[in-house]
C-alpha cells in the first residue's frame, strides 16, 4: 500500500497523528492554540497505546473531536475539527519519514477471510515472496531474494522479526512457530535497508509484528473457522483497560488434516500482553507468548509428481511418519517509553525466548535446544538546526546465545543404524553466537519537503559451534569474529501533497546462522553410525551487499501506488556449494558464493473503479519482477539464482458496500521457478484463482465469511527449495500448494 500523505513531515512526528481533515478558522488567538499543541501532544505518549482509547472499537467510524479552543477574542470564532487515525494509519505516517519503500498491513483487512498461516497475512507485498505447504508455519518467506536457500521448517535467515519492536531473530535466525496471525493489529513491511532504524541491516530488511492492546480489542471476543482438508481453527480473546493498566489475551487453537499425505498438522498459543501508564511520559508493556505446534513432514516431490499426484508424500517420510515437534515455545518481552520531553524519547527493550524442537524427520532424531536474550535501546529526538528540521535517532540492538545444541539419536535402525537400539545417541553439537549492532540515523530536511537522510552501524558479531561427541580434532570448538561498518544515505522529496519520490544507498551484512557453520564443515566417514553427518565446524563469512533503491509513492485519478527499483551488489551470499570434502561424499553444503547480483521492481497500485452510494469497486495489484544471478561463477557463469520466481503477480477486484457485504475475486500468477543452479530443471509456472465473500454487521463486531481457494484446482509447486546441480534430471526439491478448498468463518465479539 502507498505511504500515507496525511503527514508527510518527519518532524516533529506527533504532529502528524491528527489528519489534515482539521479546519481552522484563523483569528488573532488562533497562535495561542496552536502554541498549545506541542504541550497537548505530550500527553499522548509513544507507546500509542493510551491514546488510542478513542479506538476502542476497530470497527467504528473514526472518533471526532472538538479541539478546546482558548479564550476567544471578542466577535472571533475558532473551530478545530480533527479524527483520529487508526493505529495502522498511525504507523504509516510514522514510516512517511524512510526514503525508501516499507508499508503497513492492517489486520482488520487481513480478518475479513481465512487466517491459516503468515502466508495469509503477508499476500499482495511486492518483494515479498511467503509460500504456505501443507498449512505449516515453516513458511518460504524471502524478501529481495534473502534467504534463498533456506527451505521450510528451518529457522529463517535475512530478515529481522520483530514483535512489538522487539527481536525474533536470534543468533541462529527466527524461530518461526510463534507467528500466530490471529491477535495483531497491524504488521509493518520493511524492505531491505529500510528496517535500519529497529538495527535490521539484512539484506531482506524487517517484518515487525504489532499486537493488539487493551486499548484497541473487543472486551470479549470469539472467532472460528473451518473447511477443506480437515481444518479448523478456534480464537478467544478479550482486552480491557482498567484505569492505568490495560490487558490483552488471546487463545488459539488449530488443527488440520492436511491436503498431502503426511501434513497433519496442529497448534496451540497464547499471546498477551499487560501495559501500565505511569503518567503522560512513562509507560511500559509486558509481553508473553507461547506456542506448542506439531507439523507432519512429506519430505519433496519432483515436477512431474506434482503435476500427476500432489498429494503424495515422498519415500521414506511416508513409512517414517516424519514429523517436526516444537514442544513448547516461549516468548517474555518488555517496551518501556520514557518521554524526556517534547522533543526527545527514550524506548528500552528486552526480550527471552526458549525455544525447543524435536526433528523426528529421517533414520535418526534431531533434538535442538535453544535460549536466548536480546535487548533494544532507541533514543530519539527532533531539533531546528540552523532553520533546518532535524530528526536524530540512536540505537542499540543485542540478540545473544545463553544455550545452543543439538543432539541426534536413532530413530530408525536402518541401513548403517541397523542393530543399534533406539534412541542411542549419535552425536551431540553445539552452538553459540552474539549479534551486537550500534546504528546512529538523521533525517534533515535541507530545504522544503526536501528530506536529506544520513545514517551508520558498526555492528560486532561473533558466532562458535563444535562437535564435543564423539569427539574428533576436528569438533574442537570453532570461533569466529568480525567488526564491521555499515553506512546508508538516501533522500526523500515531497514534491505535492501527491506525489514523493525517494532513494537511498545502504550496504547491509547478514551473518550465517550460528548452525550453518556446523553445515558447512567436514564430515565423518568411513563404517560407522555417523557417517555423512558433519563432524566439526567450517568457516564462513558475513554476507555483505551494497543496495542501490529509488522509487515512488503517491495517490491521484483514484489510484494509489508505490513503484520501487533496487539494485544490490552482494558478496558472501549464502548459497549451497561445493567443497571438496563435500563432493567426496556427493553432497553439496551451506557455504559462501561467489559475487552475485539482486535487482528488482516492487509496484502496487490501488485503484478505485467506482463509488455510488457508499458502496466501493476497487482492484488492488502488486508486481514484483526478481532478477537474482551469478556474476562470472567458475561453475554456473552468469546462471539466474533458483528458489524464486523472476515474476510474480497478485490482484485482486473488490466490492465494499455500505450494507456491510463485500466480496474479492484475487489471481496469483507466477513464472516458472529453477530447481536448480545450473539451469537444467524448473518448476512450471502457475495461476491460481480465488473468491472470498462475507458480511460485517455496520457498528457491530461480528462478521462471517467463505473463502474459495484454488478453484480451478490447479496442481503446482508452491515452494522450490534448489539442488544444486540437476544434469537434466528431475531432483525431488518442490512442495505442492493446496488444491480446491472451502473455508468459511465466524467473528463475534462484545464490549
Amino acid at each position: 500500500m502507498p505511504r500515507s500523505f496525511s503527514h508527510r513531515s518527519a518532524w516533529p512526528r506527533r504532529a502528524g497523528r491528527f489528519s489534515q481533515s482539521a479546519r481552522l478558522l484563523l483569528g488573532p488567538s488562533a497562535l495561542a492554540l496552536m502554541q498549545a499543541g506541542p504541550l497537548a501532544a505530550s500527553a499522548w505518549a509513544d507507546d500509542g497505546h493510551a491514546r488510542r482509547a478513542a479506538d476502542h472499537a476497530p470497527h467504528a467510524a473514526p472518533a471526532r473531536k472538538t479541539a478546546p479552543a482558548a479564550t476567544p477574542v471578542k466577535g472571533e470564532d475558532i473551530v478545530v475539527a480533527t479524527h483520529r487515525l487508526s493505529p495502522a494509519d498511525q504507523a504509516r505516517a510514522q514510516l512517511d519519514s524512510l526514503p525508501g519503500a516499507a508499508t503497513v498491513i492492517d489486520a482488520k483487512q487481513v480478518l475479513r477471510g481465512r487466517n491459516l498461516t503468515n502466508a495469509d497475512a503477508l499476500a499482495f507485498q511486492p518483494g515479498v515472496f511467503a509460500q504456505s505447504s501443507g498449512g505449516g508455519d515453516g513458511l518460504r518467506l524471502s524478501i529481495r531474494g534473502s534467504g534463498i536457500q533456506v527451505g521450510t521448517n528451518y529457522f529463517r535467515s535475512g530478515i529481522l522479526m520483530m514483535f512489538d519492536g522487539l527481536p525474533v531473530t536470534t543468533p541462529a535466525g527466527t524461530p518461526y512457530e510463534l507467528f500466530e496471525p490471529l491477535g495483531l493489529r497491524y504488521t509493518e513491511v520493511l524492505r531491505g535497508a529500510n528496517a535500519f532504524d529497529y538495527g535490521g541491516l539484512q539484506l531482506g530488511g524487517g517484518i515487525n509484528y504489532v499486537t493488539q492492546t487493551g486499548y484497541d480489542a473487543q472486551t470479549y471476543q470469539a472467532r472460528v473457522e473451518a473447511g477443506s482438508f480437515g481444518y479448523n481453527k478456534e480464537q478467544l480473546s478479550s482486552g480491557k483497560v482498567i484505569g492505568k493498566a490495560d490487558y490483552y489475551i488471546s487463545v488459539t487453537n488449530s488443527y488440520r488434516g492436511g491436503y498431502q499425505t503426511e501434513t497433519q498438522a496442529n497448534s496451540f498459543g497464547v499471546n498477551a500482553n499487560f501495559g501500565y501508564r505511569f503518567n503522560d511520559r512513562v509507560s511500559t508493556r509486558f509481553f508473553f507468548r507461547y506456542r506448542q505446534t506439531r507439523n507432519g513432514y512429506p519430505g519433496y516431490l519432483t515436477r512431474d509428481q506434482i503435476l500427476a499426484n500432489p498429494k503424495q508424500a515422498q519415500a521414506p517420510y511416508r513409512a517414517w511418519h516424519s514429523v517436526r515437534i516444537q514442544p513448547g515455545s516461549k516468548f517474555y518481552g518488555n517496551m518501556t517509553t520514557i518521554r524526556i520531553d517534547d522533543r526527545s524519547k527514550l524506548e528500552l527493550g528486552f526480550d527471552y525466548q526458549d525455544a525447543p524442537i524435536d526433528i523426528q524427520n529421517t533414520s535418526f532424531s534431531q533434538i535442538w535446544g535453544y535460549k536466548t536474550v536480546a535487548a533494544t535501546l532507541n533514543y530519539t529526538r527532533h531539533d531546528v538546526l540552523a532553520g533546518h528540521k532535524s530528526d536524530t535517532q540512536l540505537g542499540f540492538m543485542d540478540t545473544s546465545d545463553l544455550e545452543a545444541w543439538q543432539t541426534n539419536r536413532v530413530r530408525v535402525a536402518t541401513g548403517h543404524l541397523a542393530g543399534l537400539p533406539m534412541g542411542q545417541v549419535l552425536r551431540h553439537v553445539t552452538y553459540g553466537g552474539t549479534e551486537n549492532y550500534f546504528h546512529l540515523r538523521n533525517n534533515t530536511e535541507l530545504f522544503h519537503d526536501f528530506w536529506l537522510t544520513t545514517a551508520a552501524a558498526v555492528a560486532f558479531i561473533q558466532k562458535s559451534s563444535g562437535v564435543p561427541y564423539p569427539y574428533t580434532a576436528a569438533g574442537a570448538n570453532f570461533k569466529e569474529s568480525s567488526v564491521n561498518f555499515v553506512p546508508r544515505g538516501g533522500f526523500r522529496y515531497v514534491i505535492s501533497p501527491h506525489v514523493e519520490l525517494y532513494g537511498n544507498v545502504s550496504r547491509s551484512i547478514q551473518p550465517p546462522n550460528d548452525w550453518n557453520l556446523n553445515y558447512a564443515g567436514p564430515y565423518f566417514t568411513g563404517n560407522i553410525p555417523q557417517a555423512g553427518m558433519n563432524s566439526g565446524a567450517g568457516k564462513l563469512r558475513n554476507q555483505t551487499a551494497t543496495t542501490y533503491e529509488i522509487g515512488t509513492t503517491g495517490h491521484a485519478w483514484r489510484n494509489k501506488w508505490s513503484l520501487t527499483y533496487y539494485h544490490s551488489d552482494v558478496r558472501n551470499e549464502l548459497l549451497s556449494v561445493m567443497t571438496p570434502a563435500s563432493q567426496a561424499i556427493g553432497a553439496s553444503i551451506y557455504g559462501n558464493a561467489s559475487p552475485t547480483t539482486h535487482q528488482g521492481v516492487e509496484a502496487s497500485l490501488e485503484t478505485t473503479l467506482y463509488a455510488w452510494a457508499g458502496n466501493t469497486l476497487s482492484l488492488r495489484q502488486a508486481y514484483t519482477w526478481q532478477d537474482f544471478r551469478f556474476r562470472h561463477d567458475a561453475v554456473f557463469g552468469s546462471n539466474r539464482l533458483p528458489g524464486i520466481p523472476e515474476h510474480f503477480y497478485q490482484g485482486e477486484i473488490h466490492l465494499d458496500t455500505k450494507t456491510g457485504f463485500y466480496a474479492g475475486f484475487n489471481a496469483q500468477v507466477s513464472s516458472k521457478v529453477g530447481a536448480a543452479y545450473d539451469e537444467t530443471y524448473f518448476a512450471p509456472s502457475y495461476h491460481i484463482y480465488n473468491l472470498n465473500v462475507g458480511y460485517e454487521w455496520p457498528g457491530k463486531h461480528r462478521q462471517v465469511f467463505l473463502s474459495v481457494n484454488n478453484l480451478a484446482n490447479t496442481h503446482y509447486a508452491a515452494i522450490v527449495v534448489p539442488g544444486y546441480i540437476a544434469a537434466g534430471k528431475q531432483l525431488a526439491v518442490m512442495q505442492p500448494g493446496d488444491g480446491l478448498g472451502v473455508f468459511a468463518g465466524l467473528s463475534l465479539g462484545f464490549n
